[in-house]
């Protein structure tokens, strides 16, 4: 059963040029308890997704289009207040990108904490929610003594933990995890991304991951989704993008990261930029970097089709099951 389910979500910003269509009719659905990985390029529109889910774009930001369902009820339908009430932190929450600016500096940790559960549940107590922020760090691997420290007393990777703990402390049914990653070492970053899986075992949660590397995504996540310039260009299990790809792009990601494994090769690159969403390419806005574009591809944008396996293509080269037949 779906716990979260993103239809034909379009999300621009207004600038003095016009409009940024950052995301552009994305769908996908995530699973209670199941893990989703969204992968692409720097400003490819993942962080605008988390952001739209939460409903806390900036001022320029706006949803034009689309339906966002969470647990069977409509995200878009809700007031502000009920919005701010009843999901944000209590149903949806988000460990934001980049720890190391993400908290005030002139608090100390604990507070910060405890002011996010006072907030969203005003009927605990200061003193039960400072109870509820040391279980919280004991859980994230954290000494609960150093919840006087503030934040630049502690080191990226505790940032993180402590950032994991406060996303966490309203028992969301959904954890998203932006760039989880940024600006740790590799080992740390082994570490956090162990942790985000356990949480989510152990706390029943669904969760989204966004980040560019594909690696942690193999490692951590059920399902995937590629992105390309707004748009959601394939969909489905994680071992079936990674060994059955279909998108062009997809397979130009998967190429270009390096493999430990079997004879040393060359990394394919994928030629050219991302395109100004400013201005998009017509058609399927992968075509003037993709080397089996069609006529058809500089006219038509590609449905996200279903090829079979709960795996979704958007590509004008790929055929159905139906097709198939």
């Amino acid at each position: 059963m779906s716990l979260l389910e993103v239809k034909d979500l379009t999300t621009y910003y207004k600038i003095l040029r016009g409009y940024v269509r950052a995301v552009e009719g994305v769908t996908f659905n995530v699973k209670k308890r199941e893990a989703l990985g969204l992968a692409g390029e720097s400003g490819c529109g993942k962080t605008t997704i988390a952001l739209s889910l939460l409903r806390i774009l900036p001022s320029n930001g706006m949803i034009a289009e689309g339906e966002i369902v969470l647990d069977g009820q409509s995200i878009l339908k809700l007031n502000e207040d009920k919005m701010r009430k009843n999901v944000r932190w209590k149903k949806i929450s988000l460990v934001f990108q980049g720890a190391m600016n993400a908290m005030n500096p002139v608090h100390q940790v604990g507070e910060q904490i405890t002011e996010s559960i006072r907030i969203h549940e005003p009927h605990v107590s200061k003193k039960e929610a400072h109870e509820r922020a040391e279980k919280l760090f004991e859980l994230v691997g954290i000494e609960p003594s150093r919840l006087s420290n503030y934040p630049f007393e502690f080191s990226g990777g505790m940032r993180q933990r402590a950032m994991i703990a406060m996303a966490i402390a309203c028992n969301p049914q959904l954890l998203i995890a932006d760039e989880p990653g940024t600006a740790l070492d590799v080992i740390v970053q082994a570490q956090v991304m162990k942790l985000l899986s356990q949480l989510k075992d152990k706390l029943n949660m669904s969760m989204i991951m966004i980040t560019h590397d594909l690696s942690l995504i193999a490692d951590t996540c059920e399902k995937t989704a590629i992105m390309y310039a707004g748009h959601i260009v394939e969909f489905g299990d994680t071992v079936s993008v990674f060994k059955e790809n279909l998108h062009p792009y997809t397979n130009g990601l998967i190429s270009a990261f390096p493999s430990i494994e079997g004879e040393q090769m060359q990394i394919i690159s994928i030629p050219g930029s991302p395109p100004d969403l400013l201005d998009p390419p017509s058609g399927c806005r992968f075509h003037p970097r993709c080397q089996y574009a069609m006529e058809i591809c500089r006219k038509e944008r590609p449905p996200l089709l279903d090829v079979g396996k709960d795996h979704f293509v958007a590509c004008h080269l790929v055929k159905t099951e139906e097709e198939k037949r």
